[in-house]
């Protein structure tokens, strides 16, 4: 089969972009427009070039095309999902975080997407294998994968950041979760609490198996059983935190025996939680405690001001833009590294010993947080 010549680095065994084109009877030249922008090649012309390149199983080399155009200095960020109705209020700070370091080194951030549907995937994909950008840091989400392509396989370097994917080779940045939760649980026992409420993200989200993991790691310490805790949610996505939130003040009414404090797996998830509590006459934190997972600033402004975990979005920004440009100047990309910065806990008026009649003892006035 005649070898594609015009693309340094597309030497290695295996199909080429030139056999593609053989296969599907068209010029390379259409098939790297089709690769790289659908939209410019017809329907039927890219249905051809699509099913000739999955039976030959070729995979363009984003990083060789990369050297035909010349070095991009675009760095792509994909997001978990849309930013609307609630998304974690931590991506607002990381992205400005990634963005300051990434123009300190000389590099322009580019927001590949807005939600996770198939068109933004297979737009993600596209600006991947096309070489547009030079490298890809993905925010708390797995990685693009459609129509027999994956983010994995565009010959970019890749930093997860928020979601812990080391254990599949891909460098990430994350925090302490579940320590985190697991101490502030701690503190709430400590202040006299015995009945929890969790309010969850989705089942089996990386952010909520951590986190809930240190609620029943303190209960454990503490000798309480995990019964202790009642669990609301599970269904939706961190994008619908404030959903999450009112649906777990109904839940939280509906109990028989109310527990007395909340904790809540996110900012958002807690502000709207508390919001219609307060309108159901529920009187915080004198009958009820909650601390919550983020530390947005608006936390501070609440009324009363909510206890928060703080995720320290300035330096993991820094930290995965620092792992990032170490593989792009390295080549062919660093080890798979996990680094691991750890949040803390800002106690404000939302977080209080329990009323007396819950734990037989005068509530305390003054409560010390750990040091």
């Amino acid at each position: 089969m005649p070898k594609d010549k015009d693309i340094p680095g597309d030497e290695q065994a295996g199909p080429l972009m030139a056999d593609v084109a053989v296969l599907a009877g068209v010029a390379i030249s259409t098939v790297s427009r089709a690769l790289a922008n659908p939209g410019r090649v017809n329907e039927k012309t890219r249905i051809r070039i699509d099913a000739a390149a999955k039976q030959l199983g070729y995979t363009p080399n984003a990083m060789a095309r990369g050297l035909r155009v010349g070095k991009s200095n675009i760095i792509m960020i994909v997001l978990p999902g849309s930013l609307y109705y609630g998304a974690s209020q931590i991506v607002p700070q990381v992205l400005h975080a990634i963005n300051t370091a990434l123009l300190r080194s000389g590099y322009t951030l580019l927001i590949a997407n807005l939600a996770r549907d198939e068109p933004s995937e297979r737009h993600i994909l596209n600006l991947a294998y096309s070489g547009t950008v030079r490298g890809t840091i993905i925010l708390s989400s797995k990685l693009p994968e459609l129509e027999g392509r994956s983010l994995a396989g565009a010959g970019l370097p890749i930093v997860s950041m928020l979601l812990d994917m080391s254990a599949s080779g891909v460098p990430s940045v994350v925090t302490n979760d579940r320590e985190a939760v697991r101490d502030a649980t701690a503190d709430l026992i400590r202040l006299g609490h015995r009945r929890f409420f969790y309010l969850a993200g989705p089942d089996g989200n990386y952010h909520d198996v951590e986190r809930f993991g240190g609620v029943l790691e303190a209960l454990q310490m503490a000798g309480l059983p995990e019964a202790a805790v009642v669990r609301s949610g599970g269904k939706l996505d961190y994008q619908q935190g404030f959903e999450i939130g009112l649906q777990g003040a109904d839940d939280f009414m509906a109990l028989a025996e109310k527990p007395t404090a909340v904790i809540a797996t996110s900012d958002d998830m807690a502000i709207s939680f508390m919001s219609k509590l307060k309108g159901m006459g529920i009187s915080i934190p004198d009958e009820l405690s909650i601390v919550s997972f983020d530390g947005s600033p608006v936390c501070a402004f609440c009324s009363p001001p909510l206890s928060t975990i703080e995720q320290p979005a300035e330096e993991m920004g820094g930290a995965a833009v620092e792992l990032l440009l170490q593989a792009i100047e390295k080549g062919n990309g660093p080890q798979a590294t996990r680094r691991v910065i750890p949040s803390r806990l800002i106690v404000r008026d939302s977080m209080a010993a329990p009323p007396s009649s819950a734990h037989g003892a005068e509530r305390s006035p003054v409560y010390s947080p750990r040091g």
